[in-house]
């Protein structure tokens, strides 16, 4: 079963693909991570993208392909693939439409996880980290018992993502409603698209994608 999970940033997308790692035998694939690997392995489409990031460039379209279609050669990914962040554009999506025929597979499911521009900016430039240990908090959802006292290690000192304040996330917004957004209509058109409520509980959103996919299993 091949899945993508739609959303902007923030609306949860690692965290699910992580449940349907554990839940369904599926492998998460994030371009980052993807891209990182490759790097690290040192294989071709790895050395060509570590040229194009060293300039400061971005990574062409025909080189992520190849390091997505490089990463499904490999065995772990027997069982499927959570797409999470990937595809980003309708072009993107139609190379990954065309890489999968040729292997004989298709997209099962297209899940869009909906979340309000303002909650995700709420959401996001709360997050703040205890510096020793890592455990996560938040500003309006989740504060530690005893302000400035880490619940897990004591530690005392906590540390913010720079990337992570209001400017920031509304900028990426702005680039995932204008590049990334069309995605809605272009799977709906192929009726592969699910919609789940992604400001509700955690689990709540696990419950809906996991009904989605045993409807497409059974």
């Amino acid at each position: 079963m091949n899945i993508i999970l739609l959303g902007p940033p923030g609306a949860g997308k690692g965290t699910q693909a992580k449940v349907l790692e554990e839940s369904h035998g599926l492998k998460q694939l994030s371009t980052g991570d993807m891209l990182r690997a490759a790097v690290a392995a040192g294989s071709d489409m790895g050395l060509k993208a570590k040229a194009i990031m060293d300039r400061g460039d971005l990574v062409s379209d025909e080189v992520i392909l190849a390091v997505v279609a490089e990463r499904m050669d490999q065995p772990d990914v027997k069982k499927g693939v959570v797409f999470d962040g990937f595809p980003r554009t309708p072009a993107q999506a139609e190379a990954l439409d065309s890489m999968l025929a040729k292997r004989g597979q298709k997209l099962d499911a297209v899940i869009e996880m909906k979340v309000e521009d303002e909650e995700l900016v709420k959401r996001i430039s709360g997050r703040f980290t205890c510096a020793k240990c890592g455990t996560g908090y938040h500003d309006s959802f989740a504060r530690p018992k005893v302000d400035g006292v880490c619940d897990v290690c004591g530690g005392t000192e906590f540390i913010r993502r720079a990337d992570d304040n209001e400017k920031t996330v509304r900028d990426r917004l702005k680039v995932y409603n204008e590049q990334t957004a069309p995605l809605v209509s272009y799977y709906a058109k192929r009726g592969n698209l699910h919609s789940v409520d992604g400001m509700a509980d955690i689990k709540m959103v696990t419950a809906s994608i996991g009904r989605i996919l045993d409807g497409i299993e059974g």
